[in-house]
């Protein structure tokens, strides 16, 4: 066995690296305003609240994702942001590639998936819970 093996630390860096990197998103929405959000929830049809939720997806659930309080619901919560965003922002580019190849919308993806990853593991004893909750 590897001599470093720590699920607990695993997914800590998990965490931490999805919402930390994601909060960095929901800060600029607070710094500069969702005018765009609401025109692009507006855009498919949807009424313009909805697009609060972006703040919800992008700074209050990440921040419970780093601190590990309820993590699980927290992740959940950026995970449909994130599809949220394919279908609202990306729906035109879904499979599309960049010039180098990339997948137009692989943050979206990576932050959906690594979310998905805190959903089915839950926090970990590097928590504010310890891991001890049945939604941490």
């Amino acid at each position: 066995m590897f001599p470093f093996h720590s699920d607990d630390l695993a997914k800590l860096i998990v965490r931490v690296t999805c919402a930390g990197l994601l909060i960095m998103h929901g800060s600029s929405s607070l710094i500069h305003g969702i005018r765009h959000v609401k025109d692009m929830v507006q855009s498919v049809g949807l009424p313009e609240f909805v697009a609060y939720g972006n703040l919800i997806g992008e700074v209050v659930a990440p921040f419970f994702m780093i601190i590990g309080y309820k993590a699980r619901i927290a992740a959940l919560i950026v995970a449909f942001n994130m599809l949220a965003s394919v279908l609202i922002a990306h729906r035109d580019i879904i499979f599309a590639r960049n010039n180098f190849g990339g997948w137009m919308i692989e943050l979206n993806f990576f932050y959906m998936m690594t979310a998905l990853a805190v959903v089915f593991s839950g926090s970990g004893k590097y928590s504010l819970s310890k891991g001890k909750g049945k939604w941490d």
